[in-house]
C-alpha cells in the first residue's frame, strides 16, 4: 500500500511539472527557430535603415542560441530530466515589422513561462531573453 501511495503522490507531483516541462521545451525550440528566422531576415534587409536593421537582427540571432542552451541545460539540471523538443520549423519573416511582431509574441511566451516556472535561476535566464528582444526592438523601432 505504501508503494502505491508513493506512486500516486509522484504522479500528482509530476503532472503540474509536465506542463512546465512542455512549455519550457516549446520555448527553447522557438528560440532556436527564431534565431534562424532572424538570421535569414538579417541577410535580406535592404534600403534606408537597413544597416541598423542588419546589425540589430544580427545581435539578436547571435544571442538566442546561447540563451536557449543555457535555459535548457539549467532546467534539465534543476529538474534532473531531459526535455523532449517538439518538431517545429522556423517561421519565414518577410519584413522587420513581422520580426518585431514575432519578438512581441516570444516575449509574451517568456512571460507566460516565467509565471509558472518554479526555479528562480531559470526565471532570471528568461529575463535575459526578454532583454535581448527588448534591445533588438528598440534598435529596430527607433534607430533604423
Amino acid at each position: 500500500m505504501k508503494r502505491l501511495l508513493e506512486r500516486e503522490v509522484k504522479k500528482t507531483v509530476q503532472r503540474p511539472m509536465k506542463k512546465v516541462d512542455d512549455m519550457t521545451a516549446l520555448l527553447i525550440q522557438e528560440l532556436m527557430n527564431a534565431s534562424t528566422s532572424f538570421h535569414k531576415l538579417h541577410l535580406q534587409v535592404t534600403g534606408p535603415g537597413s544597416f541598423a536593421q542588419h546589425m540589430a537582427l544580427g545581435d539578436l540571432y547571435e544571442a538566442l542560441p546561447g540563451l536557449a542552451d543555457t535555459i535548457a541545460e539549467g532546467y534539465q539540471g534543476a529538474c534532473e530530466m531531459i526535455l523532449q523538443f517538439p518538431p517545429k520549423s522556423p517561421i519565414v519573416l518577410s519584413s522587420v515589422d513581422e520580426a518585431v511582431d514575432y519578438m512581441r509574441g516570444i516575449s509574451e511566451a517568456v512571460k507566460d513561462l516565467q509565471s509558472v516556472m518554479p526555479h528562480s535561476e531559470i526565471v532570471n535566464q528568461l529575463d535575459l531573453v526578454k532583454d535581448a528582444i527588448n534591445t533588438a526592438k528598440y534598435k529596430l523601432l527607433f534607430l533604423s
